[in-house]
């Protein structure tokens, strides 16, 4: 969720609404198009737009940047929790080691607003075959997946889905930063697999309690346009 400043109030030309909805938690979600860009607006409060996106690409990069080199040829699995406005999701499908990117969006709304005007901000992530969307809580996801699952088989997640363990916007979301959730997250991942979260603050807390589930923990800042920057933490489960 990118971790980018309110526009002052007053200041540029006022925003277009291409469209407004109720989103899957009851409040009204919008996306508007100011200065060529796009935001997505949740009951009148800033979420993310399309100016900058470093840190969600950052967060792509690094995990998979992180995976032992017998992936380094293809075959990677990249799950993504939250959709926004595909920079994630786009990251992802550049590098070419990527076979599949199953991506986990809570709000319908974004999905087909990434099947019109907002699809091009990100390359029609929709557009390519390895990408794969599913409109669900990540929490319910996760859950039912990591019982389903015979076996490990993701490469790398990583969960952009709130604003950090410190800050959940979403209710329920702080469930995704507990050690039930941990422990789920790391059933589906492959040996040497990593795991990231994004976060708009430093999160201490739940460093150490990452620490204390992987083992080492590579805390990652990305400036951001206004404010402390963004953090990134990634872990990784032992290689085989």
């Amino acid at each position: 969720m990118e971790g980018a400043a309110e526009r002052i109030a007053g200041s540029g030309p006022e925003p277009e609404v291409l469209d407004r909805t109720v989103g899957a938690t009851g409040g009204e979600l919008a996306l508007r198009r100011v200065d060529g860009h796009f935001e997505i607006i949740s009951n009148g409060v800033f979420l993310m737009d399309t100016r900058d996106g470093a840190s969600e690409r950052e967060m792509v990069r690094a995990c998979l940047a992180a995976l032992p080199e017998a992936c380094g040829g293809s075959g990677v699995r990249v799950v993504i929790g939250g959709l926004g406005v595909g920079f994630s999701a786009r990251r992802a499908l550049d590098d070419p080691r990527v076979e599949r990117v199953h991506v986990v969006e809570l709000e319908p709304a974004v999905v087909e607003w990434h099947r019109g005007p907002l699809g091009a901000a990100a390359g029609d992530v929709l557009a390519d075959p390895r990408c794969a969307v599913v409109c669900a809580d990540f929490a319910v996801w996760l859950a039912e997946a990591a019982h389903a699952a015979e076996g490990p088989w993701a490469d790398v997640i990583c969960l952009d889905t709130d604003n950090g363990p410190d800050w959940t916007v979403v209710e329920g979301n702080d469930r995704l930063y507990a050690p039930d959730a941990l422990a789920r997250l790391r059933r589906l991942l492959r040996p040497g697999g990593a795991l990231a979260f994004w976060s708009a603050m430093p999160a201490p807390g739940f460093a150490a309690l990452l620490e204390r589930e992987f083992g080492t923990v590579a805390t990652v800042e990305v400036p951001a346009r206004a404010g402390g920057p963004d953090i990134v933490y990634v872990v990784r489960v032992p290689a085989a």
